[in-house]
């Protein structure tokens, strides 16, 4: 599977994060509101959005949200985790400036990500910190399903818990959101 490929949608066309972006992503990032209800809630803080990116380069699955209108960075997500033997690949540490937020900007990125990795895997999974429910409504919004499955993970406050969400080949297939 491509973790970093070039996808283009109606309003937006999401690319692979280069160093280049620091700055212009930096400049949504820096906004605390952005992560109030995230588990990592100082990510706003240039050292942690430092180390948030620096990783994010690093790892290869890294893609930045580029408004086709404006031609401005609207947010990032990543994919992660790709295991071929399990036919599954992660979406996630998502974030949108808040002008994109309340519209259709996650949707598509969403819609973008998933028909591209659902032609590689069979299962998509979202791990979103149990607290964050901004992050669960909009997960629900794009079709993802709640499992029964938790992860557990040390944080720098203490344990950070997520739920985990999932959304199918065969169920992505079924919704609007996939046209």
């Amino acid at each position: 599977m491509d973790r970093q490929p070039v996808l283009e949608g109606e309003r937006l066309v999401l690319r692979p994060l280069v160093a280049d972006d620091w700055e212009e992503l930096y400049a949504l990032a820096s906004d605390p509101k952005l992560w109030e209800l995230h588990p990592v809630s100082n990510r706003w803080q240039e050292p942690v959005f430092r180390a948030f990116f620096d990783e994010a380069l690093s790892d290869g699955g890294a893609l930045v949200a580029v408004d086709k209108t404006s031609g401005a960075l609207a947010g990032s997500s990543q994919y992660r985790g790709f295991d071929p033997e399990a036919s599954r690949v992660e979406i996630g540490w998502t974030f949108l400036g808040r002008n994109h937020w309340g519209g259709d900007t996650n949707r598509e990125m969403k819609r973008l990500m998933l028909s591209h990795a659902l032609k590689s895997v069979e299962r998509v999974v979202f791990r979103v910190g149990e607290t964050n429910l901004r992050s669960r409504r909009a997960m629900e919004k794009i079709g993802g399903r709640l499992t029964d499955r938790t992860e557990r993970l040390d944080g720098p406050n203490g344990p950070i818990v997520h739920v985990v969400y999932e959304i199918t080949r065969e169920s992505f297939a079924k919704w609007p959101l996939s046209s």
